[in-house]
This record gives C-alpha cells, sequence and structure tokens, in this order.
C-alpha cells in the first residue's frame, strides 16, 4: 500500500486539491499507476489500491505549479517528483510532502 499526504507549511494547512500521479519504473519507461486529488485533509488515499504492482523503484509526481498559481502565488518549482523503493509489496509506505513556495521536504512516514 502506497499513500501520501500533502502539508503547505507557508499556511499550516493541508494541500487541498493538489494533484498527484503514482508511476513505477519499468524497464526503461515510467508506467503511470494512479492518479488524483489530494482531499480536505490533503491526503491521497486511493493511491494505495492500485499501486499493488509489486517490489521496484516508483515516484510520485506531484503539480506543485498549478498548486501555488490557484492561490496567486507564482511557482518556483513547478512539480515535485520523490523516487523511491519498493522493497516488499506487503509493506505500508507512506510518503508525504511538506511543502512551501519555495521549498520542500519528503521522508519515508508511517
Amino acid at each position: 500500500m502506497i499513500t501520501t499526504h500533502v502539508l503547505d507549511t507557508a499556511t499550516g494547512q493541508p494541500a487541498r486539491g493538489l494533484a498527484v500521479i503514482l508511476e513505477m519504473h519499468r524497464s526503461t519507461d515510467w508506467v503511470r499507476l494512479s492518479s488524483g486529488r489530494t482531499d480536505e485533509r490533503g491526503r491521497l488515499v486511493a493511491m494505495s489500491e492500485q499501486a499493488d504492482a509489486g517490489p521496484g523503484v516508483y515516484r510520485f509526481t506531484f503539480d506543485t505549479g498549478s498548486y501555488h498559481r490557484e492561490q496567486n502565488l507564482k511557482p518556483f518549482f513547478p512539480e515535485v517528483q520523490v523516487m523511491f523503493t519498493v522493497q516488499a509489496v506487503q509493506e505500508h509506505l507512506h510518503i508525504p510532502l511538506l511543502l512551501s513556495p519555495f521549498g520542500y521536504s519528503t521522508y519515508r512516514g508511517a
């Protein structure tokens, strides 16, 4: 299971409505597994239903540019991509994104 949530550290609020894509690296290509928008709590749980593709390298692409334009901000980072490795299908991976207009960070959550 793979889940994410996005917190807007500039506002201290969840990043609502931010578009997210989940992909898996296969051979030389990236294959889209799922996409959606964060909910009122900044979470995207629907990703977990289609993300059982097995061990390998995955990535989230967060559309931070559109999110910031909707807030009347000029985006510095048009998108954020976070790559990570899934070792075993049964593990739950939670990959949060902490976002501000001029910076971001991520970590492996629980």
